[in-house]
C-alpha cells in the first residue's frame, strides 16, 4: 500500500518538475494559493512569480548572488551559503 501525497507535496512536485505552475491551477487545488506559496518560500524554496500570457505563473529557480548577499546582510552574518554549479 502506498501513502497518499498531501496537496502541498503535490504542488511541490509540480514546481520541482521545472514547469510553470499557473495561478488558476493552484486555485483549483488549494483555497489560498498565495498563502501556500508564502509558506513554501518560508521553508526555503526559491519561488519566482512571472506574468505570462495565461496570467500569473510560479516557478522554482536558483537564487542569484545578489539575493544571497542581501539575505546574509539582513541576517548580519554569512550563515547562508550556496554552491554555484
Amino acid at each position: 500500500m502506498y501513502k497518499k501525497l498531501s496537496k502541498t507535496q503535490k504542488i511541490i512536485n509540480k514546481l520541482n518538475s521545472g514547469r510553470n505552475v499557473t495561478w488558476s491551477y493552484l486555485k483549483t487545488k488549494v483555497k489560498s494559493p498565495r498563502s501556500l506559496i508564502d509558506t513554501l518560500r518560508a521553508r526555503g524554496m526559491c519561488i519566482y512569480r512571472n506574468q505570462t500570457s495565461e496570467g500569473v505563473a510560479y516557478r522554482v529557480g536558483s537564487p542569484n548572488r545578489a539575493m544571497i548577499a542581501a539575505a546574509n546582510k539582513a541576517l548580519g552574518n554569512t550563515t547562508l551559503q550556496y554552491t554555484y554549479n
